[in-house]
C-alpha cells in the first residue's frame, strides 16, 4: 500500500481515491455519534478501528501478499494504516491544487486518528503534514484559497468518486510500461472492496447501481481481456489476484447480474483458459482458486448451487486434464474421494458442453476426442450398478446422459468414431426406464437431435415431451429466435422438427395418437396441441414434417374416434389446423386427402344448423380456417376440400341467412361497424364469400354462370354453392359501415372481373337489363368521392367495368344523359388544372376519378362532352402541374388514352416525352427500359 501514493499522482484522481478512504474510516467514525461520547463508547470506538485495521491487513496480507513495513520510529504499522497516511500527505491536501470540499472531512479524520490512535502516524508522516496545513492556512490568510464546508460545495456523490478512482486507478496501472506487482494488487484490492461497497446498505440506490455498472464495466472491458491476453508473461500474484477480484463479484452479484457477468467469462473462453492457468501456474494455491472460481460459474450459469460437486472435490482435482479423464474412467467405489471427482469432472466436462467454442477448445486441450468418449463408456460400464439406485445424484446421471448425446453427436457430424455398444444400451435403459426430467436441464442442440435421431427411446421421448409440453407456460415470452444459453424451449423443438435427420415431428404425432388410445386428461391433450401450434406459428417449416408424419391423420383420429371432444381440446385443434394451413407449403397438403374429413367435422360441430344471424367465436374462427382452405385452393391444393366447403348447404343457409338479416337493417345497418356482432359476422361472412368465388374460378372453370350474380327479369334458383347475388351486396354497400363497404367492394369487384372474363371470352351478351345496370352504377358513382380512398377507388374499377359492359347493350346514349358522371370527370379535371394543387398525395386522391375518365375513352363511343372537358387549355393546365415525381400509372394511361382519341396536340405530346424523360433519369436500367419503350409508343401513335 505504500506505493498508493504513486498511483493517486499519476492517475490526477488524488481527490476522488481520498473521498473513498475517507468515507471508509468515517464510516468507523460514525460509532462515536451512534453511541454517544462516554468512555466506554470511546474504548467501543477505538476497539473497532483497530480490529477494522487489523482485519484489513490480514486480509491483504493473506490475499495479495503485501506485507506491512516498519515505519520510521521503529513500529511495525499495518499496510490500511500507511495506505491512509500516504494517502492523506498526496495532492489533496497539496496546497498547489484547488480546495477540495472534501478536505475538511480528511483534516478532521486526521486529528480523530492521530488523537485517538498514537503511534498510526509515523513521525516524518506527522512533519510532513504540517507542512501542508501551514501551507493551506497560509494560503486562506493571503486570500488565494477559500475554506468551505462540504455543504458549501454541494453535496458529494460518493458512489461516482469511488466508480471514479477505481477507474483511472486500473487504467493507470495497465498503462504503465514496468508492471509493479504492487500497484496492480493495491488496486484490484481497492476495486474488491469498493464493489463490497455498493453492495452495503442500500445497493438498489441509483449511484450504487452506477457504481456497480463502473466496476462490471472495467472488468469487462480493460481486466478480463489483459489477463487473458497476457497470461502466458503476468506474474502468479498477479494472476492470482484478477481471480480473486473476478470470483468475489461473482459470488456479490445478484441471480440475474451474476449470470451476465458469468457468460461475460465464459465468452473468452474460460473453461480453456482455466486449463491453461493450470498448465502455467502448478501451485495449489492456484489450482483451488481456478476450481472454486469455476464451482461459482457453475452455480451463476446453472443456478441451484449445481457447482458444489465441484467444491467438494477441490483439493482432489488434478491440475493435468488427462488425469481427470484418467479419474473418470475408474470405479467409483474404489475410493471415498472418487465419486465426488468424478462428478465434478462430469459437472466442468458437461458445463462447458453448453458453450461450443470453450468445449471444442476444451477437448483439444485435454486429449482427443476418441479419448473423453473412452473415458465416458469406462465410467458407465463400470459404474452400471449405481444408476440405478434411488441414492444415485440424479443431475448426474442427466450430465452423463447429454454428455454421452454430444460425443455420440459429434462422431455423426465431424467423422467416425468406434464406440461401445454395451454403453450406448446402458444409456438407452438410463433414458428408457428412468423418470427423470432431460429436457429440463439445458443441454446442448447436438446432444439433442442425436437423442432424437434414436429409434429405441421413441417411447420415452414422448414422455419427456409430454412433461416438457406441462410445464411449459404460455404466458412466457421465451418464444425467442436463437438459443444461445442451450435451454430447451419452443424455438429450440420448432428447429428441431423442421429439420427432416431426426424424429421431432414422428415423437409429436406419436405423442398424439398415444394420448388419443390412452384416453388420457383433456389437459395434458391440451398442452401438448397447444405446443404444436407455437412452434408451427414460430417455425413454419416445422408444420411439413409435422403433415408429412400424419398429423392430419391424427387429429381425423380424434374427431371420428374420441368418444367426446371436449370444448378447450377442440379449440386448441382449431389453432393447431389454422397455424398448419397458414404456414405449410401448399404442395405438402395436396396429396394429403385427411383434410376433406377433418374439415367436413369442423363445419359440422362449428356450422349452426338452424338459421343465426350471429355467430360465435368459435364459429367465425372456423369461417377463418375455411376462407384460409379456399385461399390455398386457389393455388391447386385442397381442392376436394375446398368442394366440400363450397357446397355444404350448411355454410350455404348460414352465409344467405347472415345477408339476408343485414339487408333488412336497412339504413341503420351502418351502425353496426366491426365492434358490433352483428358487423362482426357480416364481415367474416363477406370475406368468405370472396373466397369462394376465387375458388370457384380456379378448381371449377366454366362450372358457374357468372351472369347469373346479376338480376335477370327471371327469377333465379337458389344458388347450389356459396354465393351472394350484386343485389344483395349493392344493398350492403349503400347502407354498411366504411369496413363493410370494403369487405363488400372485395367480392363485388371480384364477381364482376369474373362477369368480365365471361362475356369476353365466350363472347356473350349481357344478360341484365339496363335499367338494373343502371342502378347499380347509381349506388357506385355515390362513393366516387367517398372519404375512404380504399372505398373509391374499389368503386371506380367497379364503375370502369360497368362502362366496359354498356358497349354491349342498344342503348347507345346512356351516357350522353349522365349529368353525375360528367361532374365527376370536370372535378377532376379542373382539380388538376388548378395551380399549386398538384402534389403527389393530391394526385393519389384523384386517382379514383382517373379510372372512370380512361374507361370512358375506352368507349366505342365516346360521348361528345368528352371534347369539351378535355379541351386544350384544360389538357395544358394538367400538364402545366405535372412533374417527373408526381406522375402515376393511371395519369400516364389517361394521357395515352386521350392520344388514341386525338385529344392532344404535337406541343403536349412533346411536353409528356419530355416529362417521361425526367423520370427516366431516376430509375434503374431495367425499370428505365420500360418506360422508354412507352415513349416510344407514344411517339408511334402521335405519329
Amino acid at each position: 500500500f505504500a506505493s498508493i501514493s504513486y498511483i493517486i499522482r499519476i492517475t490526477k484522481v488524488a481527490g476522488l481515491m481520498n473521498e473513498w478512504l475517507t468515507l471508509k474510516f468515517q464510516g468507523w467514525l460514525k460509532v462515536s455519534s451512534m453511541y454517544g461520547h462516554s468512555s466506554q463508547n470511546r474504548y467501543q470506538q477505538l476497539r473497532l478501528l483497530r480490529e477494522e485495521c487489523a482485519y484489513d491487513a490480514c486480509n491483504i496480507s493473506s490475499n495479495v501478499g503485501v506485507n506491512s513495513k516498519e515505519t520510521e520510529d521503529g513500529t511495525k504499522g499495518t499496510s490500511l494504516v500507511n495506505l491512509f497516511a500516504e494517502a492523506i500527505k498526496g495532492p489533496l491536501l497539496s496546497s498547489d491544487i484547488p480546495f477540495h470540499p472534501v478536505q475538511c472531512a480528511t483534516l478532521k479524520l486526521i486529528y480523530e486518528c492521530i488523537s485517538e490512535c498514537p503511534g498510526s502516524v509515523s513521525i516524518s508522516q506527522l512533519e510532513e503534514l504540517i507542512l501542508v496545513l501551514i501551507s493551506i492556512l497560509r494560503k486562506y490568510s493571503d486570500g488565494e484559497m477559500d475554506i468551505h464546508y462540504p455543504s458549501c460545495n454541494g453535496a458529494l456523490d460518493l458512489s461516482k468518486s469511488i466508480a471514479e478512482a477505481t477507474r483511472h486507478a486500473i487504467l493507470a496501472c495497465l498503462s504503465v510500461s514496468e508492471r509493479n506487482i504492487n500497484q496492480i494488487l493495491q488496486c484490484l484490492y481497492l476495486l474488491k472492496e469498493a464493489y463490497a461497497y455498493s453492495h452495503d446498505g442500500n445497493s438498489s440506490n441509483s449511484s450504487k447501481l452506477e457504481l456497480k455498472s463502473s466496476i462490471l464495466d472495467t472488468c469487462r472491458a480493460h481486466l478480463l481481456p489483459w489477463l487473458v491476453m497476457g497470461i502466458n508473461e503476468m506474474e502468479e500474484d498477479i494472476a492470482l489476484g484478477l481471480l480473486e477480484t473476478f470470483h468475489s463479484i461473482l459470488l456479490l452479484q445478484s441471480s440475474i447480474n451474476a449470470t451476465e457477468y458469468a457468460e461475460t467469462l465464459i465468452s473468452v473462453g474460460w473453461f480453456s483458459f482455466s486449463y491453461e492457468c493450470l498448465g502455467l501456474f502448478t501451485g495449489d494455491r492456484m489450482k483451488n482458486r481456478i476450481y472454486l472460481l469455476l464451482s461459482s460459474l457453475t452455480d451463476s450459469l446453472l443456478g441451484n448451487y449445481s457447482g458444489q460437486p465441484i467444491r467438494e472435490a477441490v483439493l482432489h482435482l488434478s491440475h493435468d486434464p488427462i488425469d481427470l479423464l484418467f479419474l473418470l474412467g475408474q470405479r467409483s467405489t474404489n475410493s471415498l474421494d472418487l465419486p465426488s471427482c468424478q462428478s465434478a469432472v462430469l459437472l466442468i466436462l458437461y458445463t462447458s458442453s453448453l458453450y461450443d467454442e470453450s468445449f471444442l477448445t476444451l477437448i483439444t486441450r485435454l486429449a482427443d476426442e476418441k479419448l473423453i468418449l473412452a473415458s465416458l463408456e469406462q465410467y458407465i460400464l463400470l459404474n452400471r450398478s449405481d444408476f440405478h439406485c434411488r441414492t444415485s445424484d440424479s443431475m448426474n446421471v442427466t450430465r452423463l446422459v447429454n454428455l454421452y448425446s454430444l460425443l455420440r453427436g459429434l462422431d455423426n457430424t465431424n467423422y467416425q468414431i468406434h464406440y461401445s455398444g454395451e454403453a450406448e444400451e446402458i444409456i438407452f435403459q438410463l433414458i428408457n426406464n428412468d423418470e427423470r426430467d432431460l429436457l429440463s436441464a439445458r443441454i446442448h442442440t447436438v446432444s439433442l437431435k442425436w437423442l432424437f435421431q434414436q429409434d429405441n427411446i421413441i417411447n420415452s421421448l414422448c414422455h419427456q415431451i409430454l412433461k416438457f409440453c406441462r410445464s411449459y407456460n404460455f404466458e412466457e415470452t421465451d418464444i425467442i429466435l436463437g438459443n444461445n444459453n442451450q435451454t430447451v424451449n419452443v424455438q429450440t423443438l420448432s428447429e428441431l422438427v423442421s429439420t427432416e435427420d431426426n424424429n421431432g415431428a414422428r415423437v409429436f404425432v406419436c405423442l398424439l395418437a398415444q394420448l388419443l388410445e390412452e384416453e388420457r386428461h383433456e389437459c395434458d391433450v391440451v398442452c401438448v396441441l397447444n405446443v404444436m401450434a407455437t412452434m408451427v406459428h414460430v417455425c413454419p417449416t416445422a408444420c411439413e414434417q409435422l403433415s408429412l408424419h400424419g398429423m392430419a391423420t391424427t387429429i381425423r383420429s380424434w374427431f371420428y374416434l374420441s368418444n367426446s371432444l371436449l370444448t378447450a381440446t377442440y379449440m386448441s385443434i382449431l389453432i393447431l389446423v389454422f397455424n398448419t394451413l397458414s404456414s405449410v407449403n401448399p404442395e405438402t397438403l395436396s396429396a394429403d386427402q385427411n383434410w376433406v374429413a377433418v374439415t367436413m367435422k369442423i363445419m359440422e360441430y362449428s356450422i349452426p344448423s338452424e338459421k343465426v344471424d350471429i355467430l360465435s367465436d368459435q364459429s367465425l374462427f372456423v369461417i377463418d380456417i375455411l376462407s384460409l382452405i379456399l385461399h390455398l385452393s386457389t393455388k391447386k391444393t385442397l381442392e376436394e376440400t375446398s368442394k366440400a366447403v363450397l357446397f355444404n348447404t350448411s355454410i350455404i343457409s348460414m352465409v344467405n341467412t347472415v345477408v339476408s338479416a343485414a339487408s333488412l337493417k336497412g339504413p341503420a345497418l351502418v351502425e353496426h361497424d366491426e365492434g358490433t356482432s352483428t358487423g362482426e359476422t357480416l364481415i367474416f361472412v363477406l370475406l368468405l364469400h370472396y373466397f369462394a368465388v376465387k375458388s370457384l374460378h380456379a378448381i371449377l372453370p366454366g362450372f358457374v354462370d357468372w351472369q347469373s350474380f346479376l338480376v335477370s327479369s327471371k327469377p333465379l334458383e337458389p344458388l347450389a354453392f356459396i354465393g351472394i347475388c350484386c343485389n344483395d351486396l349493392c344493398r350492403l354497400l349503400h347502407f354498411g359501415s366504411p369496413v363493410i363497404k370494403i369487405a363488400v367492394f372485395y367480392s363485388l369487384l371480384e364477381l364482376f372481373n369474373r362477369i368480365s372474363d365471361q362475356i369476353n371470352s365466350n363472347h356473350e351478351e349481357l344478360r341484365c337489363t339496363v335499367g338494373y345496370l343502371m342502378s347499380i352504377r347509381s349506388i357506385l358513382e355515390g362513393l366516387v368521392f367517398y372519404n375512404d380512398l380504399r372505398v373509391a377507388t374499389n368503386c371506380c374499377f367497379c364503375l370502369s367495368m360497368i362502362l366496359g359492359w354498356e358497349n354491349l347493350t342498344k342503348e347507345t346514349k346512356l351516357l350522353e344523359g349522365s349529368s353525375w358522371c360528367r361532374l365527376i370527370i370536370e372535378e377532376m379535371t379542373i382539380s388538376f388544372a388548378a395551380p399549386a394543387l398538384a402534389s403527389q398525395s393530391f394526385m393519389n386522391k384523384q386517382s379514383p376519378q382517373v379510372l372512370i375518365a380512361i374507361a370512358v375513352l375506352k368507349l366505342r363511343k365516346i360521348p361528345q362532352w368528352m371534347r369539351s372537358v378535355f379541351d386544350s387549355s384544360s389538357i395544358s393546365g394538367i400538364l402545366d402541374n405535372l412533374t417527373a415525381s408526381n406522375l402515376s400509372s393511371e395519369i400516364l394511361v389517361l394521357f395515352r388514352e386521350l392520344l388514341k382519341c386525338n385529344f392532344l396536340t404535337t406541343e403536349q405530346i412533346a411536353t409528356i416525352n419530355k416529362i417521361l424523360q425526367e423520370l427516366v433519369q431516376g430509375f434503374d436500367q431495367e425499370t428505365a427500359a420500360v418506360v422508354m419503350a412507352r415513349i416510344a409508343s407514344l411517339k408511334m401513335e402521335s405519329e
